[in-house]
């Protein structure tokens, strides 16, 4: 706690002079999303244009709409960069591909401002991705993202949909400092074990289990209080921090992940049999966690006419409003994305017999911190879709929010 609370104070010291107004933008880098017809292109490099597009032609794909919407982007791409050097801006463009190698450290330490340009999933990328980077050095660079389909992406984490029209707008107000500072809490994962070893991740971008370049960090010593609590010797914190949400769940999704999870370091062992634990930050709460916990207007009229009394008018007068009723719960769902709490989600929790133990786990929850203790055959622990770490039987791990960790992004109106 007194470890960050100092780097709090030096946080707040450093960044008292990193207004808005004090930005000072030079140098941007570019991350650029995959197209679907780059995908393709990667997937039959032996391919000419030709064989290719008769090759999607004959698996029934729209090549004239994958075509289009490449080109799309590829427009856009080249107004937000043009838009970046009428400011007087150094741009670099990388693409999603690229940007997972060894050049993006160089790169992200050179960049004032990283730009994603694309949807969700490359904002993603870009936040994962510079994580290793802020973990061992502590720098944070912030990061502003660009939609460039918002006709067919609905793009959470990007600036507002008609800064698509005209982002020169957005960038010569980036420029001038007339913008807000947005922090996103992040997840933090800490591997607690005997021997502070690191499994191996695994890169799921590109739709295929592909080896990532290893980043670690040092391994450490574990507290007295928390070796003697959770049978552990030694900690070592993953380099990548998740701004949606952890997954931990077997790899087949038809087969039942056991875990156990201690919550807020209470004395309570809660054990359950599930398809796998969503642990998810303010940010992630309009993703997946919303996805797991939503409720449907059938599954509001299922429940209004299982009540003895659902002839009855006020009942009836309910179930008119049912696709009302589920939107106002739905919304309910969101929490902010800089709040310092995460929501962990158990889905399709086992609920017979002696499970869950004790019977009065909940399924979904607000908390501080989460330990949570493998029990499964074949599982991983995925960080916002794309980083895969093995977690299998006797693997543990504690998921936990740090202020000093928090994603630094630029908000306009």
């Amino acid at each position: 706690m007194l470890k960050s609370k100092q780097f709090l104070q030096r946080f707040s010291k450093e960044y008292s002079k990193f207004t808005p107004a004090n930005f000072k933008l030079k140098r941007a880098l570019v991350v650029t999303k995959l197209s679907r017809y780059e995908f393709e292109q990667l997937r039959h490099p032996g391919l000419s244009k030709e064989q290719l597009e008769q090759k999607l032609r004959d698996r029934g794909t729209d090549v004239e709409m994958v075509l289009y919407l490449h080109n799309l982007h590829k427009d856009f791409e080249r107004r937000i960069v043009q838009s970046f050097q009428d400011v007087g801006c150094e741009v670099k463009l990388s693409s999603r591909l690229e940007f997972r190698s060894s050049l993006s450290k160089d790169v992200m330490s050179w960049a004032d401002l990283i730009v994603p340009v694309g949807g969700d999933g490359t904002f993603l990328l870009s936040a994962g991705r510079a994580s290793p980077l802020f973990a061992l050095s502590q720098q944070k660079t912030p990061i502003v993202g660009f939609n460039s389909d918002p006709l067919h992406s609905e793009g959470r984490l990007m600036l507002p949909k008609h800064y698509s029209d005209n982002p020169a707008d957005a960038v010569a107000r980036i420029k001038s400092g007339d913008f807000k500072w947005m922090h996103r809490s992040r997840v933090r994962t800490t591997l607690l074990g005997s021997n502070g070893k690191i499994p191996e991740s695994t890169d799921l971008f590109r739709h295929t289990e592909v080896k990532m370049e290893q980043v670690t960090t040092d391994p450490e010593m574990l507290e007295s209080h928390m070796a003697s609590k959770y049978k552990a010797k030694m900690k070592r914190i993953l380099p990548y921090l998740a701004l949606n949400e952890v997954f931990i769940g077997e790899h087949i999704s038809s087969r039942v992940s056991h875990l156990q999870l201690v919550l807020d370091h209470q004395d309570v062992v809660n054990k359950t049999k599930c398809s796998g634990l969503c642990v998810s930050t303010g940010t992630g709460s309009t993703s997946w966690h919303t996805s797991i916990n939503r409720i449907t207007s059938s599954d509001v009229d299922d429940l209004l006419r299982s009540l003895p009394n659902s002839n009855s008018a006020d009942v009836l007068r309910l179930r008119e409003n049912a696709q009302e009723i589920a939107q106002r719960y739905n919304q309910g769902l969101l929490f902010a994305p800089d709040d310092p709490r995460l929501c962990y989600s158990i889905r399709e929790q086992i609920c017979v017999g002696v499970w869950p133990s004790p019977k009065t786990f909940k399924e979904r929850d607000f908390v501080k911190n989460v330990f949570v203790k493998s029990h499964c055959i074949d599982a991983n622990l995925v960080i916002d879709g794309s980083i895969s770490y093995p977690f299998n039987d006797g693997a543990k791990a504690l998921l936990e929010v740090h202020p000093e960790d928090a994603l630094l992004t630029i908000a306009l109106d």
